[in-house]
C-alpha cells in the first residue's frame, strides 16, 4: 500500500501551511517567555546557591526551606529545557502545569 499525499488548501505546499500554521507561532511565542522565565530562574538558582552556601557556611547545616526551593527550581528549570527542546508539549509553569513540588520524572 502506498501512502497518499496530504491535501493542502488551494495548492499550497507543505512549507506554506507550516509557516501558516497558527500554533507553530503561539509556540514561538510561548518559547521567547520560556526562554525568559529560563534565565530569570537561573538568577534565583544562583542566589539560592550563594545564599545556601553561606548558611551552610555559618551553621554547619543546610537550610531546609532553601534546599527545598532549590530542588523545586531545578525541577522547574528542567520542564522549561524540554519545552524548549520539543521533548514535551506541556508548557510549564505558568501556562499548562503547576509549580513543581517533586523532582523531575525522567
Amino acid at each position: 500500500m502506498s501512502e497518499q499525499p496530504p491535501e493542502y488548501a488551494h495548492g499550497s505546499s507543505p512549507i506554506e501551511e507550516h509557516l501558516k500554521s497558527r500554533s507553530t507561532w503561539m509556540r514561538l511565542l510561548f518559547m521567547i517567555v520560556m526562554t525568559l522565565l529560563y534565565g530569570l530562574s537561573r538568577l534565583v538558582v544562583s542566589a539560592v546557591i550563594i545564599i545556601q552556601f553561606l548558611y551552610v557556611l555559618f551553621t554547619g547545616q543546610t537550610h531546609q526551606p532553601l534546599k527545598a526551593l532549590g530542588q523545586s527550581l531545578a525541577t522547574y528549570t528542567y520542564e522549561i529545557v524540554l519545552y524548549l527542546t520539543f521533548n514535551t508539549e506541556v508548557r510549564p509553569f505558568p501556562f499548562d502545569a503547576d509549580w513543581p513540588t517533586t523532582s523531575p520524572e525522567l
